[in-house]
C-alpha cells in the first residue's frame, strides 16, 4: 500500500476514535443532566401512604370507575411516582425510514409532572439525545445530536399544552392520578368519559375510550403539534392495548401516538412498556 494511503487511513482512523471519544462523554454529560433534573422533581414528593378505598370512586364516571376497577387500584396505595421503560421505534416524517430507541421515564403525581429520555439510533455510529420534561406547569423539548449539538430547546405556551396534554394521556400507566384534584371527569356514554385537567394556568381536555372488560384502548385530544415550522392544534390519538400487571396494577404496554392530519393519519411514535416501578427512591 502506498505510503500516502496509509496515512490517510491514519488520519480517518484518528477522526473516527476522537468522534467516538466526543460522542461517549457528550453521552455521560447529557444523562448526568437528565438525572439531576429528576432528582429535582423527585424532590418535591411527599412521603405519603394513602390507599384507595371503594368510597374514593365515587361520583366519577361509570366507564372511570369500571377502569379503576379492572386496574386493582382499590386497596392499594396510591401511585406518588413512576419509573418506566420503554422500547420505541419512531419516526418525524411520514415513510422516513423508522428510528429504534430505548426510553426511560419519570413521572410525580402530586405535583403532575414527568421527564422522558431516550436515545436514538439515528444511524450507525450516530445517535440523538431527547429528553421531554413537564413540570411545574411547563413543558421543554429538548433534543441532541450525539447527545452534543442542540437540534431542538422548544418551550412556550404550545409546548405546555402539549406536554400536560400528554401526561393525562399517560396517567393509563399509574391510574391512582385519576383521582387527583386537578383531574375532573364527564361521562359521555358507557364506553367513554372526557377528561379535564387544569395545573398551571393551563386547562385542556381529552376523551379517553373504553372497552367492555374497563380497559382503556384509546385516548384523543386537540394537541398544538409543530408542522412545517408552525404550531397548531390538531387532533392527536394515542390507542393502546395488551394490558400486563406490574406490582399489581393492570396497566396497557403497548400503543402508538397518532397525528389525524387533514391529509391523512401520521403513525409516528410506537412504545412498548417493559418495566414498571412505583413509589420508589431514585437511585444511580
Amino acid at each position: 500500500m502506498p505510503k500516502i494511503a496509509l496515512v490517510i487511513l491514519s488520519v480517518l482512523g484518528i477522526i473516527v476514535f476522537l468522534f467516538l471519544i466526543v460522542s461517549f462523554i457528550s453521552s455521560i454529560l447529557f444523562e448526568q443532566k437528565v438525572y439531576r433534573e429528576v432528582s429535582e422533581l423527585f424532590s418535591e414528593v411527599e412521603s405519603r401512604s394513602q390507599i384507595v378505598q371503594p368510597a374514593d370512586l365515587a361520583g366519577l364516571p361509570h366507564p372511570v370507575q369500571k377502569w379503576l376497577q379492572y386496574s386493582q387500584v382499590i386497596g392499594k396505595e396510591r401511585i406518588s411516582t413512576v419509573r418506566l421503560k420503554q422500547k420505541v421505534e419512531l419516526r418525524l416524517k411520514e415513510g422516513q425510514q423508522w428510528m429504534h430507541a430505548d426510553a426511560e421515564q419519570y413521572f410525580t403525581v402530586e405535583k403532575p409532572g414527568f421527564i422522558w429520555k431516550a436515545k436514538i439510533k439515528a444511524a450507525p455510529l450516530l445517535h440523538i439525545a431527547g429528553r421531554d420534561k413537564y413540570q411545574a406547569g411547563m413543558g421543554n423539548m429538548l433534543i441532541k445530536a450525539l447527545s452534543l449539538i442542540t437540534v431542538a430547546d422548544a418551550s412556550g405556551e404550545e409546548i405546555d399544552q402539549g406536554t400536560l396534554l400528554r401526561y393525562l394521556a399517560e396517567t393509563v400507566w399509574f391510574p391512582t392520578a385519576a383521582l387527583s384534584s386537578y383531574i375532573t371527569w364527564e361521562e359521555i356514554d358507557a364506553n367513554s368519559a372526557k377528561v379535564t385537567m387544569s395545573y398551571g394556568g393551563i386547562t385542556a381536555s381529552g376523551i379517553f375510550t373504553f372497552n367492555e372488560k374497563g380497559e382503556i384502548i384509546n385516548f384523543v385530544a386537540k394537541r398544538y403539534g409543530e408542522f412545517d415550522g408552525q404550531y397548531r392544534l390538531e387532533t392527536w390519538s394515542v390507542p393502546v392495548q395488551d394490558y400486563r400487571e406490574f406490582n399489581g396494577i393492570k396497566v396497557p404496554t403497548r400503543g402508538q401516538v397518532i397525528w389525524k392530519l387533514e391529509s391523512g393519519d401520521f403513525n409516528w411514535y410506537h412504545f412498548e412498556v417493559t418495566e414498571i416501578e412505583y413509589n420508589k427512591p431514585v437511585v444511580y
